[in-house]
């Protein structure tokens, strides 16, 4: 039960801001050089295993399906080398029956860990082919410094955030969608950018007809609310879940939470939303997968990623529409509508610029996700 640590009584009060600057704080550059900075070790073996701590909270940084931060990390004992491993007891089974949200999620945090690990002067090798669906990364001391682009990308990891609000619906510049563009490439994923009027009438009435079957789903509504933390204790105690504050909603009790969205969780005013909140974008963006595996999603998960933190450097908010990717009879209808018919399409995300700044979403402890050898 996912929920039970959320709604148990706090052993230590926390405010919800203090809890999200002790996770989403900023390592410098020069102290990646000189990992004694990050902490004084007692000997090599506990040097290396710091530094995989560090590199375990900023991919764990990364964003995940109803933010589950569905993943482990375990550790060699050489301190070389990290598995990430899916965490199956934090599936969706209802809105991600075939795990691709699962994979994609791990992708993004294999991402920021390769840009990390770059950061602190490592090259990755990465195997991600592993009959179990788990990803090997062994390090390596890189051969040469870290890139201004890696840098760029490793900084941005902590300002990096899924935008649920409206944007300004001012257009992008060719340049601004050249360099996104490029960021979402990768192997074997295909991002499709629609930024013309009449794409995102498209978008739009997809994304709201598999939003209206989704709101009828009274499994999707009992596991989606399962994830909602609507109070502050709440949501710092379990450092997981869609938290109100991250939502723009204002912290309440989670009794008066479940009434009010029960009331208002409905299909009309929801759908209005989405409408208003995909006009005031710039466009958007499919990310699609020649093959529907897990090695597949992982890649997509990563070249999200890239993307994500190339917008957040160039001032560009994202969020998610995955609605049609979500709804296996809408999903090839809406390949097809937008010239994507025998591929499929794993990932719909929004951008934009301008918009309300709001709070980041909690992570959990990297003690709940790190695995000693």
């Amino acid at each position: 039960n996912h929920s039970a640590k959320a709604f148990s009584t706090p052993t230590k009060t926390m405010h919800y801001q203090d809890a999200i600057e002790s996770v989403w704080h900023p390592t410098s550059l020069v102290a990646c050089q000189d990992p004694e900075k990050i902490s004084t070790p007692e000997s090599e073996s506990e040097s290396k295993m710091k530094l995989l701590k560090e590199l375990v909270r900023y991919a764990s940084l990364a964003p995940s399906s109803h933010n589950t931060q569905c993943w482990k990390f375990e550790a060699s004992e050489d301190g070389m080398s990290l598995t990430i491993l899916p965490d199956l007891e934090r599936r969706c089974p209802v809105v991600d029956p075939d795990d691709h949200h699962l994979y994609i999620s791990l992708g993004c945090a294999l991402e920021n860990l390769v840009i990390a690990a770059a950061a602190f002067g490592l090259e990755s090798r990465v195997d991600s082919t592993d009959p179990e669906n788990e990803i090997h990364v062994h390090f390596l001391p890189a051969s040469s410094s870290t890139t201004e682009t890696t840098a760029a990308l490793f900084e941005a990891i902590p300002k990096r955030q899924v935008s649920r609000t409206e944007y300004n619906g001012e257009p992008l510049t060719d340049e601004e969608l050249v360099v996104l563009r490029r960021a979402a490439m990768g192997d074997g994923v295909e991002a499709l950018f629609l930024v013309d009027h009449e794409s995102q009438k498209v978008v739009e009435d997809h994304v709201t007809h598999a939003n209206s079957a989704q709101i009828r789903n009274t499994a999707f509504v009992r596991e989606l609310l399962s994830w909602i933390r609507f109070g502050e204790q709440e949501s710092v105690n379990s450092g997981d879940g869609l938290a109100g504050a991250a939502m723009g909603s204002p912290f309440i009790p989670r009794w008066i939470g479940q009434i009010f969205f029960m009331l208002m969780f409905r299909t009309t005013p929801e759908n209005d939303k989405i409408r208003r909140q995909i006009r005031s974008s710039a466009g958007t963006v499919v990310f699609a997968s020649q093959k529907e595996n897990a090695s597949q999603w992982i890649e997509v998960g990563r070249a999200y990623e890239r993307f994500a933190l190339q917008a957040t450097l160039l001032g560009v908010r994202n969020a998610m529409l995955n609605q049609p990717a979500e709804e296996a009879d809408e999903r090839h209808k809406f390949a097809k509508a937008v010239g994507l018919e025998g591929k499929r399409p794993d990932l719909i995300v929004r951008f934009g610029k301008g918009g309300a700044e709001l709070p980041h979403s909690l992570r959990r402890p990297v003690e709940d996700i790190f695995v000693l050898p």
